[in-house]
This record gives structure tokens, C-alpha cells and sequence, in this order.
């Protein structure tokens, strides 16, 4: 394999210093326009590539900014990490990006690599990673969490959308489309879902009407009998119900209403859409890459938007009535 061109080599074809080099390379005064040219001509020739990663560091800032999610295959990662990417484009950051499957020990670990390299800042997409190592790695490190509330000191970032809001706006739909047996489907147990969970049971309790709390393995035929609407943790979970609906010859939305939560593109593919809440994923992921290249401490709450789409009906209760 060929050696890699260095700068050594470009000073020596140029016939001026190694110093003289770094200057045109990098822009620099002290370097005359003819010099400057015939030095990146040579450098060109010879296919010298700059070291960005070692120039940066020489300089006291990377310009990396690491990003640690839970799951590649979650779309709301995904949606929150494209903010993020087309943010740090903007302004001229490059972005690393690293993914723990779930593990919390392989997050932790990742998160550490984060800081050895030396990023400028690491933006937290995830509820798996462990509090204490986000604290600790926060004092040294600019830090900003996604969509994960509490849990961590107040001199860590945050930014989330207003996930007790949602839920309740979500529930609040189907008990006005008429629905008066909702369950909330808990197929995550993340602080957001724990959040949407109990913003879901204080609406029903308001309305005079007792909870229920489902897992994905209790949708069963016979459960379907005793619901008429479901309020899902995510979107994930409310399609994994439309299917089980389905196999049961249970009819969306005219026997059962379901709701999700992301708004993810899961919600516009499937049959019947997907009712959903919205929480704006690719505006948080570009407010996480301006708060982790600042110096102030943010707690910063989005609010979400319910999107009705066929999976729940307002009509019903005009009909039944």
C-alpha cells in the first residue's frame, strides 16, 4: 500500500520549510499569493491530504461534535439526528455519530470514546444511557440531552417536548370522538413513556373513568373486546396494535380508535394512517447542535401537535348519539 503523503514531503518538492507549508495550507498570512499557489499545486500533485482531525486538536477545538442515540432503526433517532446533521452543516461542524443497541454499559462506553476523542460537544439521544456517567462526563464536556426528562442534574442540557401535554391532548381526542374504554399501550419504559403514561391515567381520571395499562403481549382478541381506544407510548407501539387489530378482525377506527406518539414517518405509511402526536424531532435535533456549541446552561420544552389521521374518528360519537 502506498505511503500517505505528508507535509514533510510537500516542503521538500516545493523547496521551502515544513512551516511555510502549513501556513498556505491553512490560509494563514505570511505567505505571498505566487508561494501559496505553487505550494498547493505541488501539494495537489503529490495527493497531500491535510490532517484536519490533528490540525484541529493543535488548535484547542475539534470541530466534532459527537452523537450518541439508543437505536438506529428508532425513527425518532433518526428524525432528531437529521436536525442535528443539517444544523452542524450550517456552521461548519462535523458530526460523529454512535449508536449503544439498547446496552446501557456499550452507551456509557460510547460516551466516554466521545469525550477521549475530544469533541467539542456531545448531543444524548437516549434513556438508556446511565445518568451518573452523562453527569459525571458533563462537567468536562458541553452536554445536551434529547427528549428525556428529569433524572438529571440541572447543569446538564435538556431539550424535550412537553410530553405530559401530549398525551393528554392525545387522550383527550378519543374521549371526545366518544371512546370511553382507552387503554395507554406501555411498549417503552422510558422517562418520556412513564411521563405520557401518567399524564394519560390523570386524564381519565378527570373524565370519571378508570385506567387501563396494556403491553404489546396483552393484545389479545379478548382484549380488544373490552377497549375502544388506545393511546400508545410511541408509534412503534400503536402500528405493532393496528396489526395485532388486524389479525383479530378487530375494525380501525370504527371499533377501535388508536393514537400514537412521534408522528413518524411509521404514521403515514401504514393502513389506516396513523393518528399521532407530533413532537417537532428535526427542530429539537438543530436546537440540541446550537445548545451544545454554546455556553449556557438550556431547559428548553417544544410543544407537541396531535395530527388526526384515520386510526381515530371524531364522527362517532355524532354517530351514536
Amino acid at each position: 500500500m502506498r505511503n500517505r503523503t505528508t507535509i514533510v514531503d510537500v516542503a521538500k518538492a516545493a523547496g521551502v520549510s515544513k512551516s511555510l507549508v502549513s501556513l498556505a495550507i491553512r490560509g494563514d498570512a505570511g505567505v505571498s499569493d505566487e508561494t501559496r499557489q505553487r505550494i498547493l499545486a505541488v501539494a495537489d500533485d503529490l495527493g497531500y491530504r491535510s490532517n484536519v482531525w490533528a490540525r484541529s486538536l493543535a488548535h484547542g477545538k475539534t470541530n466534532m461534535i459527537g452523537v450518541l442515540l439508543t437505536d438506529l432503526s428508532n425513527p425518532y433517532h433518526t428524525d432528531v439526528v437529521i436536525g442535528v446533521e443539517d444544523s452542524a452543516h450550517e456552521r461548519g461542524q462535523n458530526v460523529l455519530i454512535s449508536h449503544g443497541r439498547r446496552d446501557t454499559d456499550l452507551l456509557a462506553s460510547q460516551l466516554r470514546k466521545f469525550e477521549a476523542l475530544g469533541v467539542d460537544g456531545i448531543v444524548v439521544i437516549s434513556a438508556h444511557t446511565p445518568s451518573d456517567v452523562i453527569a459525571d462526563i458533563a462537567q468536562r464536556t458541553r452536554v445536551v440531552i434529547v427528549g428525556r426528562p428529569g433524572e438529571l442534574p440541572e447543569s446538564v442540557s435538556r431539550i424535550r417536548n412537553d410530553d405530559e401535554l401530549g398525551a393528554r391532548r392525545a387522550t383527550t381526542h378519543l374521549l371526545e370522538s366518544g371512546r370511553t374504554r382507552i387503554a395507554f399501550l406501555q411498549n417503552s419504559t422510558s422517562p418520556s413513556a412513564r411521563a405520557r403514561q401518567k399524564s394519560y391515567e390523570q386524564t381519565l381520571r378527570e373524565a370519571g373513568l378508570d385506567p387501563l395499562v396494556l403491553t404489546p403481549g396483552d393484545l389479545t382478541a379478548d382484549a380488544f373486546t373490552g377497549i375502544d381506544g388506545i393511546v400508545a407510548a410511541n408509534d412503534r407501539g400503536a402500528v405493532h396494535a393496528l396489526g395485532e387489530a388486524s389479525d383479530a378482525g378487530v375494525r380501525v377506527p370504527s371499533d377501535l380508535a388508536i393514537v400514537g406518539y412521534d408522528n413518524s414517518q411509521l404514521s403515514r405509511v401504514v393502513r389506516p394512517q396513523l393518528s399521532s402526536v407530533d413532537q417537532p424531532r428535526i427542530q429539537m435535533g438543530r436546537r440540541a447542535l446550537e445548545a451544545v456549541l454554546g455556553n449556557e446552561v438550556i431547559h428548553e420544552v417544544f410543544e407537541p401537535e396531535l395530527v388526526i389521521r384515520d386510526s381515530s374518528a371524531l364522527e362517532r360519537a355524532t354517530v351514536e348519539s
